[in-house]
């Protein structure tokens, strides 16, 4: 049980790792090609990609408790996300998880059922994505222009970055999910 919860805790700073890492890259390419001072480009770089991975890692427990409102208590949520996320769901859990059965609607780490999910909370990680890097582009260039641009470039640029994110994430974990189904088969 302590390996499973290890495994997971380590699946779970990757995923986050690697859309910091992203988001990094991203964020330095476009503050660049706006200011043409790397010094600025690699200050928003550095700066706004620390407060968007916590937003991010706040936007994504949002979302996991609206796809979950009213259908589990709090413990039971719990136990559910971290045993999908440990792939030790039995058979009609993993139905059940994925948004079929039961009336359940599946976790935020399984890709949302419908297009209006999806495309719902892609804008709503736009909005967010969009007010933290104005004020922080602002804090850093002291120049609601600039910041502006950044604010409204950047994120539309890190939107298309998260969706490819997202769901390269959600196949990663779609095929480790068949993967063990079929190892215990």
């Amino acid at each position: 049980m302590v390996r499973l919860l290890i495994s997971t805790a380590r699946r779970l700073a990757l995923k986050i790792a690697s859309y910091g890492v992203m988001h990094l890259v991203v964020a330095i390419l476009v503050a660049f090609a706006i200011t043409r001072d790397w010094r600025l480009a690699l200050a928003v770089g550095v700066v706004e990609p620390f407060f968007q991975t916590i937003a991010y890692s706040i936007h994504d427990r949002v979302w996991h408790r609206i796809e979950h409102r009213g259908m589990l208590s709090g413990v039971e949520e719990a136990a559910e996300a971290v045993t999908a996320r440990l792939e030790v769901m039995r058979p009609e859990e993993q139905t059940r998880a994925h948004g079929h059965g039961d009336g359940h609607h599946g976790h935020s780490h399984a890709l949302p059922g419908s297009f209006k999910q999806v495309a719902l909370k892609t804008v709503t990680y736009c909005l967010m994505h969009f007010s933290v890097a104005v004020t922080v582009a602002y804090a850093l260039t002291q120049n609601w222009r600039t910041a502006l641009a950044i604010g409204i470039i950047e994120p539309l640029v890190q939107t298309v970055f998260f969706t490819a994110h997202d769901r390269i994430w959600t196949r990663i974990e779609a095929r480790k999910a068949r993967a063990a189904e079929l190892a215990s088969a």
